[in-house]
């Protein structure tokens, strides 16, 4: 690890960052994209924006970058042309350097957001419903075992960071990511960062190894800031042993194929387990899948709050059932998407933890159900009366 004090090297890097400083500062800018010296995007407000930005060369550029690998201890190099690292503030950035990249480095900063993001700020956003803030609330609360689904830059991590503002005070946490970007709101918390090891080999610890050893720390809860590979096999074996309550975080577009990404991850694990026998763990495990995805338009919004109910054997498939489901309704004359989340009038097989825990689903879920009951009736007395004529 490099000895140069932070202080200096928040001031360094500053100066070697100076082309992008003013988007990185800018609170509407999620995310800078650097496509070689003279190309430079931002995202801003959900949409893709050319800026008039650049660095003086492609040298410039590179020495930026070396000055945060000597930082943060990697090598960076022709033999080492990938960088992962963190700038001062926190923002994580990801650079692909010459000669992989012949057009030269590109980097993308995803930036840290200072200001958590709290449940009701994402209501307030037109994200969630008060009624879906409501159920999801007592989910948490009622230690359901949770997986936040969604691709690339459609705001998981800010969800995730929302929902631990509804963990209870007197629960002990233990966060567990690649780069620290969760912000939990309690005080009892625990944060472990994973890490690579140096050239010798030394030095690693991986998010599996951090998994089983938060394990035998005590933990009421335990969050995964991404599944990635083999430890979601313990994860969910974890779920399944008492650990009520875990969340994480994964790559997939829908609830039903979360579930799938997470059985290939869980593969990967070294355990011999019967495919069948997994199935059915990761089926048991897993609660629910809060589906999140950014739409046309640039904003962000969950689109899917879906129960988990096992794995079906003769189908073959998990059992998934939206409770929640967003109704679009076409876009604006301003090219805004028109949508709201609404409950589907199903209510969770889990309905017994939350009564557990003193919780209950929203009146908004049970009117739904009650809807559809009234339809279902309709449509059988419709049919019935056909019948007789």
């Amino acid at each position: 690890m490099s000895t140069i004090p932070k202080a200096i090297y928040e001031q360094t890097v500053r100066s070697f960052f100076a082309p992008v400083l003013a988007f990185l500062d800018d609170p509407r800018v999620s995310e800078v994209m650097i496509n070689g010296p003279r190309r430079i995007y931002v995202e801003r407000a959900g949409k893709l924006e050319l800026t008039g930005a650049t660095f003086p060369s492609d040298e410039a550029l590179l020495a930026g970058l070396r000055n945060l690998s000597q930082y943060i201890g990697k090598i960076v190099d022709e033999d080492h042309p990938i960088l992962e690292g963190r700038l001062p503030d926190g923002s994580r950035v990801e650079a692909v350097l010459p000669p992989v990249s012949p057009d030269g480095a590109m980097v993308s900063i995803r930036r840290f957001a200072r200001d958590t993001l709290t449940i009701e700020r994402l209501m307030a956003l037109g994200s969630l419903t008060p009624a879906a803030v409501e159920a999801l609330r007592a989910f948490v609360a009622s230690r359901i075992n949770i997986i936040i689904s969604g691709g690339t830059g459609s705001g998981k991590t800010s969800l995730l960071n929302a929902l631990t503002g509804v963990v209870s005070e007197g629960e002990r946490v233990i966060v567990i990511e690649d780069a620290r970007e969760i912000q939990p709101q309690q005080e009892h918390v625990l944060q472990f960062e994973a890490r690579a090891p140096d050239p010798r080999g030394l030095g690693g610890a991986s998010i599996r190894e951090l998994f089983r050893a938060s394990l035998r720390m005590r933990p009421d809860r335990i969050i995964v800031g991404e599944i990635r590979g083999g430890e979601a096999l313990d994860i969910v074996q974890a779920m399944l042993s008492g650990h009520g309550g875990c969340m994480g975080t994964l790559h997939a577009s829908h609830p039903f194929d979360a579930m799938t990404r997470l059985e290939t991850m869980a593969m990967m694990n070294a355990v011999e387990l019967p495919l069948s026998a997994m199935r059915t763990q990761i089926g048991s495990a897993v609660n629910l899948v809060i589906q999140a995805a950014r739409l046309a338009d640039g904003t962000r919004k969950i689109t899917h709050i879906s129960e988990v109910a096992g794995f079906d054997v003769e189908r073959q498939r998990y059992r998934v059932s939206d409770l929640f489901d967003r109704d679009f309704s076409g876009v604006d004359g301003d090219g805004s998407v028109k949508s709201e989340l609404v409950p589907t009038g199903n209510l969770p097989r889990f309905m017994p933890q939350l009564i557990e825990h003193g919780y209950d689903v929203p009146e908004a879920m049970k009117e739904a159900k009650r809807r559809c009951a009234e339809a279902q009736r309709a449509d059988h007395e419709e049919r019935g009366g056909s019948g007789d004529d």
